[in-house]
């Protein structure tokens, strides 16, 4: 099962130093039942892309609790086994939770398929949407502008040789 992973850059370099994304259970979205029904999709391409934009809008929660993060959105797609991913069925309808799983056990950068990230473009934005996150929680619609405008960038796709680059580790 394909399921994204959001990070940050720093978070993408601690998963590059010790190998993995980190022992479950592990926050991720994947193509789950509820969000299959939400999008109304039989398409899967679709329905991974909205799982990944689920999974960058997390990306940028992480950013907003962490003043320190570089200011790009980072989500990784790793492939686990079926059973390994589970959503949560007290949440499953909730549209705050769609396409959200736990994901149990180590998770294995080495099971990445591909990394997603924000150009350098993108950081004026992403900084902006992860500082007006608060306030579109809390109803405020200039704040979702806002936060919906780091939506206009589309993440980048890189391979996973090239982690060593996007966290400065490359030569």
């Amino acid at each position: 099962m394909r399921v994204y992973v959001p990070l940050t850059l720093s978070g993408l370099a601690e998963a590059y130093r010790t190998g993995e994304l980190g022992a479950g259970p592990l926050l991720a979205y994947a193509v789950t039942p509820a969000l299959r029904e939400w999008y109304l999709s039989d398409d899967i391409e679709e329905l991974e892309y909205a799982a990944l934009n689920r999974a960058a809008l997390a990306s940028l929660r992480l950013l907003a609790a962490d003043a320190g993060a570089a200011r790009r959105r980072v989500v990784v797609a790793v492939d686990v086994a079926d059973g390994a991913a589970v959503a949560d069925p007290d949440r499953a309808l909730d549209p705050s939770a769609l396409g959200e799983v736990r994901v149990t056990g180590t998770v294995r950068l080495a099971k990445a398929a591909a990394v997603h990230v924000d150009s350098d473009d993108a950081e004026e934005d992403v900084t902006a949407a992860a500082d007006a996150l608060k306030a579109a929680d809390a109803g405020d619609d200039g704040a979702q502008f806002v936060v919906d405008g780091a939506e206009d960038h589309e993440l980048l796709w890189y391979a996973t040789q090239e982690i060593p680059n996007l966290v400065g580790l490359g030569g």
